[in-house]
């Protein structure tokens, strides 16, 4: 399928002039406030904040051509802690593929709270979840099903004390599908704490979760010696957003990175004002759940609207005034 233009329908009725793909490369054009505004003389002036508020109007869209997406950065990790006291801790084998802390375990429980108290957890049609310890713990964790009840026999999403966690294990009932795909991981490269394991020991941990979307059973992504750039990042996370659009859900849960989240939605928001754009691009906290809208400008979905209704059931005669006055003038 090819690679169409996607962007977020937060004040986006102009984005498609400011974020365009030639071949792989994505292309990022400056915000408003530095692009020129046409006048009757040669000259060009420029935009302003003022004048922004005054040319930035509602974006509209087909409402099948968007998907909802609920952005989930992980729960506090060992790796987390131990960097913010000392950076090179990054780097340490200790923290490979690290698991998330005891004070990540009750971010977790916060956050699950919220999502029921507030129906998301019944909204949301499938998890996408980066294939680390730290994710998937927190995927499970938050969108994962009900206690089991007697008689009934199904693989749990996640077996007890996974990933050093002393955490029970949480069921698949009553919960959406959980998909891992690794175009959502973090940075790649040099911190051990962002490699991943073999797929056969997440299979082991976590029964539930589809992990055929991972084409090989070690990590090849992941290099010691080069960390992977700023600007692939957010390419990754445009072609992972493309990637959507070959999914029927329509309401998406997504626990990820936070380098993976910053990155991949920088490239939005131009079109906005400043305050928009800092809600949309700033560091996500651990545990934090931010819900945008998707939008497909180039036909790249080819899901078809459910609550459109063609009218005219039975069919009867129904010009309109104005085109009837339209027909006239054009006949005379």
């Amino acid at each position: 399928m090819p690679i169409g233009h996607v962007g977020w329908l937060i004040f986006s009725p102009f984005i498609s002039s400011f974020i365009h793909r030639h071949h792989q490369n994505l292309i990022i054009h400056p915000p408003f406030s530095k692009i020129p505004k046409k006048t009757n003389s040669s000259a060009s002036v420029f935009l302003s904040v003022s004048d922004m508020d005054a040319t930035i109007t509602p974006g509209l869209y087909p409402l099948h051509r968007c998907k909802t997406l609920h952005l989930v950065r992980h729960a506090q990790g060992v790796h987390n802690v131990a960097g913010e006291k000392d950076h090179a801790a990054y780097s340490s084998e200790e923290y490979f593929d690290a698991h998330i802390t005891p004070l990540g375990w009750q971010q977790v429980d916060n956050l699950r709270k919220h999502v029921r108290d507030t129906g998301l957890s019944k909204k949301v049609d499938l998890v996408i979840v980066s294939p680390l310890l730290r994710t998937m713990q927190t995927a499970v964790g938050v969108f994962g099903g009900e206690e089991y009840k007697d008689g009934i026999d199904v693989p749990p999403l996640m077996v007890a004390n996974a990933g050093e966690s002393d955490h029970p294990e949480i069921s698949i009932l009553n919960c959406p599908p959980f998909v891992a795909v690794e175009l959502c991981r973090e940075h790649l490269g040099v911190h051990p704490c962002d490699r991943r394991r073999s797929v056969t020991e997440y299979r082991s941990l976590f029964p539930a979760i589809d992990f055929s979307l991972i084409e090989n059973d070690d990590d090849v992504l992941w290099v010691a010696d080069t960390r992977e750039r700023n600007e692939d990042v957010g390419a990754r996370g445009m072609k992972f957003l493309n990637w959507l659009w070959t999914r029927k859900e329509k309401e998406i849960a997504i626990v990820t990175h936070s380098g993976f989240l910053y990155h991949t939605l920088s490239v939005f928001g131009h079109d906005c004002h400043p305050s928009v754009k800092t809600e949309i691009c700033k560091h996500f906290a651990n545990c934090e759940l931010r819900s945008v809208v998707l939008v497909d400008r180039s036909m790249t979905g080819s899901d078809p609207a459910t609550t459109n209704y063609p009218g005219k059931i039975p069919s009867g005669l129904d010009l309109p005034s104005d085109v009837a006055a339209e027909k006239l003038s054009d006949e005379a």
